[in-house]
């Protein structure tokens, strides 16, 4: 097996890919690392497949770069098709919109052999919008995501959250061991049907014995486009991530704990609602971070029931089929 492999999902990403993909070309400080770059095309209707075969033939002699076509989009599944499709010991995930550092690839590698136990570890991710995102947007922008903490930390308690998908490496055997059934598809072409795969993902590896790190030596910068920034998509964009929450909260306790603790997330998420609302009623049509956390909020409360009809209609159609 080779040391790393760094797999990018891409979605009609020929006109992003070039500037990822000289990135990669430029890598430095991997006299002594063997790598591979794996482009998993999750079904794109633009030309990406020729972008990526115009740099196949002029590409470094001590990489290779490899390209897989997966018909069924989402982001999990393409996450997955990476994953037994990699070479490496250890899997460095890049979003098409990702531009890592110099060292990025390094910086993975190093981490590996210096944290034995990590099974997992997140990038330092700076954001680069292309217009100024509204006021107070720093509230709501690590879900896009960004992260700009300086310091390395493990994940030691579920108050610190976990690593996004960008820029997210992971030893391959450890996924392979520990990562089961997988509900939340991530993003579906440019929609989302439950958003946060890799929060799922690594929550079972949580609760393994393996540790979950942040790593600010791994930068990328995420390009953020004007429309990412829009009333209407952030809007949707939140209510799919509260609408997601119910997987995560439940994959926190043991399964004894959930019934007990199922009623008062409820409650607790009645409560959020009423105080944002009390504070907020009189700007939440204008301020549109406000209306982001109303209805990431709303999301969260009607989460349970989303999910359990989402899986009773994939149960029955698969009866049916």
């Amino acid at each position: 097996m080779l040391d790393i492999t760094v797999a990018i999902r891409v979605y009609n990403g020929a006109t992003r890919l070039p500037s990822m993909l000289d990135r990669l070309r430029s890598q430095i400080q991997l006299e002594s690392v063997s790598w591979e770059v794996l482009i998993v095309d999750n079904n794109s209707t633009d030309n990406t497949a020729d972008v990526v075969r115009d740099y196949q033939s002029d590409w470094l002699p001590q990489c290779q770069l490899r390209y897989v076509f997966e018909p069924q989009q989402g982001a999990a599944i393409a996450r997955r098709r990476a994953i037994h499709e990699a070479n490496g010991q250890i899997i460095a995930f890049l979003d098409d919109d990702n531009l890592p550092t110099p060292n990025w690839v390094a910086a993975a590698h190093t981490f590996a052999q210096t944290h034995p136990n990590a099974g997992a570890y997140g990038s330092r991710i700076l954001p680069d919008y292309e217009v100024e995102p509204p006021q107070n947007f720093q509230r709501i922008s690590h879900y896009l995501p960004t992260m700009e903490r300086k310091n390395a930390f493990r994940y030691d308690s579920y108050k610190r959250g976990l690593p996004v998908g960008a820029g997210l490496v992971i030893r391959k055997q450890v996924w392979l061991d520990h990562v089961t059934d997988q509900i939340v598809q991530g993003p579906v072409g440019k929609g989302f049907s439950l958003k946060g795969e890799e929060t799922e993902a690594l929550s079972y590896i949580k609760q393994s014995s393996w540790e979950i790190w942040y790593n600010p030596d791994m930068t990328i910068v995420h390009k953020i486009p004007k429309w990412r920034l829009e009333r209407d998509y952030l809007v949707n964009f939140f209510r799919v991530i509260g609408l997601s929450q119910h997987r995560f909260r439940m994959l926190r306790f043991r399964p004894w704990q959930r019934p007990f603790m199922f009623p008062l997330l409820l409650l607790n998420d009645l409560r959020k609602i009423a105080l944002h609302f009390i504070q907020h009623r009189s700007t939440l049509k204008a301020d549109i971070v406000a209306a982001c956390e109303m209805e990431f909020f709303l999301g969260r409360l009607a989460s349970p029931f989303h999910i359990w009809k989402s899986l009773y209609e994939k149960r029955k159609q698969a009866r049916l089929s």
